[in-house]
């Protein structure tokens, strides 16, 4: 396999000058001789974007830091055509390292790919003092690290992605993926700078990650756009991750514009999370076949600022699982169908219910959860008062929170046991509440 040194080609490992020019060229002249390795050797490269393509290895050697323009003029708009109803997708924003229909793409090496989040993201204190809510940004412009479509055989592996501005991995449309053995260290306070997203990819596999966001850590789902393309999202497997968000560890979801199915997650731990397990049907596609088994960790409620325009609040309020199939707002349309989903082997301590809750029209069904461990316990500086439904029309609303709540679910198991700890605030003493459901059957002991 043949090198291609970035220095060769005229790079300054300064920090401050614009290298994209030299490194497309790398990248440019590996690709048509038939593929190699374009090497980012020690040292700190600014860039603009840049589009890697097939049979291309971008290998960041120990040191190297390759850095993300935030300047608007150094971003191509990858997606000036693309079209989506839902807010907060950032279609808009630009990106730094993107490929389009290729094949035999990988990021490798033990460097580090810095999209400068730390320079976009600042605190405004508007939670009171709590140093909890989403950060503010100082720009509209917010390039995503990374926008990867239609792409067969993609690897990223060992490689650090640090302070993201938006979304850190977006691989969209891809076949045949594997991501092992990366860290992502976000800002855990920062908005929309979620980990990794699969969205309408086929055959993905994430492992023996490290992965650090304010948003969700990993999120499978379908945007509208990108389900047009390519149609369902389907056999994804993670394992063996560590996984911190001030949203969900695992979300699927809320974008469902296609099936979403054959998600397995399994020897997690989750840490510090608004939500462990996030399952949300808003876009009428069906979302079926998820086993979730062997976890391990914590989840609580952070402080919001709900009075502020930008990112006023996290989405979750500590809740362990949480699934959810109801209508986005009063124009959207049917929200879809959840059904055939599996928890066991559940090990966590949280502030909030297993909260499972369709539609009259919309019911989730044949939902296990089995040999779950709970403690209630308080964490963090904020009351167990309220449910939290977004985005949807029931939004946040105050509500007491039993072990487990449910409403229009048919065929639902949960077996396990609940330990409060003090100073848990217990407002009712429900172990659950059941509303228009189904062939149910709980059993939750409560131990010392």
């Amino acid at each position: 396999m043949a090198d291609y040194n970035i220095l060769n080609y005229g790079a300054q490992p300064d920090g401050i000058t614009n290298n994209s020019e030299v490194i497309q060229r790398a990248i440019d002249e590996c690709t048509e001789s038939g593929g190699g390795r374009v090497v980012i050797p020690a040292g700190n490269f600014l860039s603009g974007t840049l589009i890697l393509k097939s049979n291309v290895d971008l290998h960041l050697e120990s040191g190297a830091i390759l850095t993300s323009s935030i300047r608007q003029e150094d971003m191509i708009d990858f997606a000036r055509n693309f079209k989506d109803e839902n807010e907060d997708v950032g279609w808009e924003g630009g990106c730094f390292l993107c490929a389009f229909h290729q094949e035999n793409i990988s990021i490798t090496g033990l460097g580090t790919i810095y999209g400068q989040g730390d320079k976009i993201f600042y605190d405004d204190n508007s939670d009171g003092g709590f140093n909890e809510c989403p950060l503010n940004i100082r720009t509209e412009l917010r390039p995503r690290t990374t926008f990867f479509e239609d792409i067969k055989n993609l690897v990223v592996k060992d490689i650090t992605f640090k302070d993201a501005a938006f979304w850190t991995l977006h691989m969209a449309g891809c076949e045949h993926v594997i991501v092992n053995g990366i860290k992502i260290l976000n800002n855990q306070r920062g908005a929309n700078n979620d980990g990794i997203d699969p969205d309408t990819c086929k055959d993905v596999v994430i492992s023996n990650c490290i992965i650090k966001a304010g948003d969700d850590a990993i999120v499978v789902k379908n945007s509208e756009p990108m389900a047009a393309k390519y149609g369902s999202c389907e056999n994804i497997v993670i394992s063996n991750c560590v996984l911190y968000s001030h949203d969900s560890a695992l979300k699927i979801g809320t974008e469902t514009f296609n099936a979403i199915r054959n998600v397995i997650l399994s020897d997690c731990v989750f840490r510090d999370c608004s939500r462990g397990v996030g399952i949300w049907a808003r876009d009428g596609a069906i979302i079926e076949n998820i086993h979730i088994h062997h976890i391990s960790g914590n989840t609580k409620r952070y402080a919001d600022c709900p009075e502020r325009s930008f990112a006023p609040r996290w989405w979750g309020k500590g809740e362990p699982i949480f699934i959810s199939s109801t209508y986005r707002n009063s124009k959207h349309k049917f929200p879809g169908k959840i059904r055939d989903i599996t928890f066991d082997h559940i090990y966590m301590k949280c502030e909030s219910s297993i909260f499972i809750a369709g539609e009259e029209d919309s019911r989730i069904k044949n939902i296990s959860i089995q040999n779950i461990n709970l403690s209630m316990e308080k964490q963090g500086t904020q009351p167990a008062d309220i449910f939290d439904e977004q985005p949807s029309e029931r939004n946040v609303y105050p509500h007491a929170i039993p072990v487990v709540y449910s409403r229009f679910t048919d065929n639902l198991e949960v077996d396990g046991s609940v330990k409060y700890v003090e100073p848990y605030n217990i407002l009712d003493n429900r172990i659950y509440e059941i509303e228009d459901c189904s062939n149910v059957n709980i059993s939750i002991k409560e131990r010392e």
